[in-house]
């Protein structure tokens, strides 16, 4: 795994990693789902993911609480009168949840957001750099194979 970052505790976790590769696990009875170990340890403290469903398709977005504050506080500097930014708070904080995880590295997802990106019984873990993506096994391989032919464009658009 690449570290970006210090470890010298700037209150953005121990360690400040990038999410990669991808996990297949099977949620547990009670419908809870293992974080991968190396993943929860990028995450760093508080050990509390948050859930979000995704904006393009049907899967769930989870960041880390470091990544989240982040995102959030872009949010907090737009104007009360911004009818979209309000729009856009409103449904986030209505849609997502916030998901600690237990001492064995599990989290309990929402009923409501399992349905929304189907997943039942296996769950693809998609690494996504700052967080990390939940995805249908059958969806995952649609969208994997399209990502892959379009790489090089999407490296053209993000100046990578």
């Amino acid at each position: 795994m690449v570290e970006l970052g210090d470890k010298t505790g700037s209150g953005l976790g121990s360690t400040q990693g990038v999410f990669v590769g991808n996990f297949t696990h099977s949620m547990d009875p009670k419908r809870r789902l293992t974080v991968p170990s190396e993943w929860r340890e990028y995450a760093g403290e508080p050990g509390t993911l948050y859930v979000l469903p995704g904006v393009d398709e049907r899967y769930l977005t989870v960041f880390p609480a470091r990544e989240m504050v982040q995102r959030l506080q872009r949010l907090r500097n737009l104007s009360i009168a911004d009818a979209k930014a309000r729009q856009f708070a409103r449904v986030l904080g209505s849609q997502s949840q916030l998901a600690p995880w237990d001492s064995a590295g599990r989290i309990r997802i929402k009923d409501e957001l399992l349905e929304y990106a189907g997943l039942t019984d296996q769950v693809v873990l998609a690494g996504a750099i700052e967080g990390f993506e939940l995805w249908n096994p059958e969806r995952w391989k649609t969208v994997r194979s399209a990502g892959v032919a379009s790489l090089g464009e999407a490296a053209r658009y993000v100046g990578f």
